[in-house]
């Protein structure tokens, strides 16, 4: 018989997104029971806030790794500091590159993801507008091309779960109709898409926008574009990047507010997060982090972030976010939106789960039933 560990939580997130005091089973690696109030067996460990692992679907690398590899060991280093940081599912995310070499990065993440260290592929890009293109190479921006997009669908046989193009480029609109016909989430971002071919998209089977208000047309009063159609269609989920650098707090707390529980929070990390100031590489850019903000060399644009999820959920509640809707925006928001088994604390589900302080710092986090980092208290008894 599996050995049975039980967690226990003053504040625990429950499924139906509210926070009350409980516990949660684990035998092997999946959860067995779950209870609120008092554990009905002695608890091994104790948090003041227990939620499930948090699940990052945006992340291009950390720790001084990066997913724009073909090495996989780069890959296991990237995903295991942010495991250790409390994000149990990591969706690795790559940048635009030329077609030979997006194919082979492809390549060589798709047995990663069969193998359970990281939960997908997010390819951002190659299909960008070039007027929004950030931390991407111009000359690796190409419009949508059928055969190229068959053949990274082939190269990644079921693992490529997202991908983030411009509708608005030739052919954009029936890329979104190729990905989502091929069982691929499509997100809009890097766009100047009006707001009308914002729509347009989500009518075609988008239903993500990435990094909302970054690295797309702006909004103006005469010109909403692509945000406020974003912040008005309910089929949408918003990604946010909240680490008081991307998008200021005021706007955070706001765009919360208008969208409640379409906020996913992602971390859109380079290799910097979770590292030291310094020169890195985000796909083939070169990127200086200086006092934790990563921007490239070529033209000073922000360089995706140094982030880890359980500091975007701090950020967000400094902001005025609550406690539970910023969990939930790290939890079962993304997982819910990519369709992954994860971010719910329930029988059945992966033994994925977090336990954190009272400041919302990581204390405890199971992956896969497998204890990564433990630094909760003893917890207290219960009825055996």
């Amino acid at each position: 018989m599996r050995e049975r560990m039980v967690l226990s939580g003053e504040q625990v997130l429950w499924p139906d997104g509210t926070l009350a005091g409980g516990w949660v089973a684990v035998e092997g690696d999946r959860i067995t029971q779950v209870g609120r109030g008092a554990p009905l067996y002695p608890a091994d460990r104790h948090t003041p806030f227990l939620a499930p692992g948090f699940v990052d679907m945006h992340c291009h690398g950390g720790g001084g790794h990066t997913f724009a590899t073909t090495d996989p060991e780069e890959v296991h280093a990237a995903a295991a500091t942010h495991h250790a940081a409390g994000t149990t599912t990591v969706v690795a995310s790559l940048v635009s590159a030329d077609p030979q070499t997006l194919l082979e990065q492809v390549r060589a993440l798709a047995p990663l993801v069969r193998g359970t260290m990281i939960a997908g592929i997010h390819l951002e890009g190659p299909w960008l507008s070039p007027l929004h293109r950030g931390a991407h190479r111009l000359e690796d921006l190409r419009h949508p091309d059928p055969a190229e997009i068959d053949a990274l669908l082939e190269a990644g046989a079921g693992t490529i779960c997202m991908v983030t193009l411009a509708p608005e480029l030739p052919g954009g609109m029936e890329a979104v109709r190729r990905f989502v016909a091929a069982g691929v989430v499509v997100a809009v971002g890097h766009t100047d898409a009006d707001a009308d071919q914002l729509r347009e998209a989500v009518d075609a089977g988008a239903t993500v926008v990435t990094h909302l208000f970054n690295a797309m047309r702006p909004l103006h009063h005469r010109d909403p574009g692509p945000v406020v159609a974003a912040l008005a269609d309910p089929r949408l989920a918003v990604e946010l990047i909240v680490d008081g650098v991307h998008v200021h707090p005021d706007v955070v707390e706001l765009t919360v507010r208008s969208t409640l529980s379409r906020i996913v929070l992602v971390s859109d990390a380079m290799a910097g997060a979770a590292a030291a100031d310094g020169r890195y590489r985000l796909g083939p850019m070169d990127v200086e982090v200086v006092d934790g903000v990563a921007r490239t060399l070529d033209n000073g644009s922000i360089a995706g972030s140094t982030l880890t999820l359980d500091r975007a959920v701090r950020t967000g509640v400094a902001a005025g976010v609550a406690r539970c809707a910023a969990l939930l925006s790290a939890t079962w928001g993304p997982a819910r939106t990519l369709g992954l088994d994860a971010g719910q604390l329930a029988p059945g589900h992966r033994a994925d789960v977090v336990g954190l302080d009272r400041d919302l710092e990581v204390r405890l986090v199971l992956r896969h039933g497998e204890v990564l980092r433990d630094d909760a208290a003893a917890g207290p008894g219960g009825d055996d």
